[in-house]
């Protein structure tokens, strides 16, 4: 199945639900990244994860960027998250690998560690908006669910699931339920939802088992008048990096240095860390900075 969302309300609107398949866009970071496989599973979460929040914003260009620093041997996770569908992100440490942990599953939390979640979400106009909660569990998925019940007073149930073997990633995705307000009271309706997300063995399973986006939200909610909305939103992994913004950004190191990279390095090369590509700037695009540079310095002046 290609990797997509789809968007749903049970409960005469009282709840929002968040389906996503994320198959395609984690075995294409696994093999950007060089990840091991516990770095696969967290990096795959946390993608997953920044597509859900990305999900419920409102305006054409807003983003997300989720950043877990822990004190773990993975040493911290970025990513950025789009309403466009777009995701991108790495770990700091991708060969990092642990043995299974009690559960006979990958060490997620043992390789993230203690530590926090940072949020920031940018609506597109203004300043964006940011929040940091403690770790959980380091699992992901209970320490992205505990932001959004304590930072945006929304209580939220969110499956993560990432499957990685010898022939790379076969199934990723998540679901995100959330109760809003005007359910909120309904204690009855509450504890039903929860029972039904606790009794989910993982998401990876059920696709595993065949199962659609469609088919999955509608053993969770199909008797709480489920309504799935049409439209299908198609995900994948982007990084919108290019040889002019390396540019620009050796620009900015300044005549001297770029002249020190021409006599030392005859060049220079720059890696970008959402995506992995690597850029190559010969010395003479280093030689033509050099002279814009002095240019925008005589205009100045």
């Amino acid at each position: 199945m290609a990797d997509q969302l789809i968007r749903a309300t049970a409960a005469d609107g009282g709840i929002r639900a968040v389906g996503v398949i994320t198959t395609r866009l984690t075995e294409e970071a696994r093999v950007r990244h060089k990840l091991s496989y516990v770095a696969t599973a967290a990096l795959g979460r946390t993608m997953t994860a920044g597509l859900l929040m990305a999900s419920n914003m409102k305006r054409t260009g807003s983003r997300v960027n989720v950043r877990i620093k822990g004190d773990g041997p993975l040493g911290g996770i970025l990513v950025d998250a789009g309403l466009d569908g777009t995701v991108r992100g790495y770990v700091g440490n991708p060969s990092i690998e642990l043995p299974p942990n009690a559960k006979g599953k990958l060490d997620v939390g043992g390789a993230v560690g203690k530590g926090y979640l940072y949020v920031v979400r940018d609506i597109g106009y203004g300043y964006p908006y940011s929040s940091t909660v403690e770790l959980v569990s380091g699992e992901i998925g209970d320490d992205v669910a505990h932001y959004l019940v304590s930072s945006e007073q929304t209580p939220s149930a969110l499956v993560l699931g990432v499957f990685v073997g010898a022939q790379g990633v076969t199934a990723a995705g998540g679901i995100l339920v959330q109760v809003l307000p005007k359910a909120a009271r309904d204690e009855a309706l509450v504890a039903k939802l929860e029972s039904r997300v606790s009794a989910l063995s993982g998401f990876t399973p059920l696709l595993q088992a065949g199962k659609n986006l469609i088919e999955i939200l509608t053993d969770l909610l199909g008797d709480m008048e489920l309504n799935i909305f049409p439209e299908t939103h198609m995900l994948r992994f982007h990084c919108g990096c290019s040889f002019d913004r390396v540019l620009g950004a050796l620009k900015m190191l300044g005549e001297a240095e770029l002249q020190d990279m021409i006599v030392k390095d005859d060049g220079a090369e720059a890696t970008c860390d959402f995506c992995g590509q690597v850029y190559q700037a010969s010395s003479d695009h280093l030689a033509q900075l050099i002279v814009d540079l002095q240019a925008e310095s005589s205009a100045s002046g």
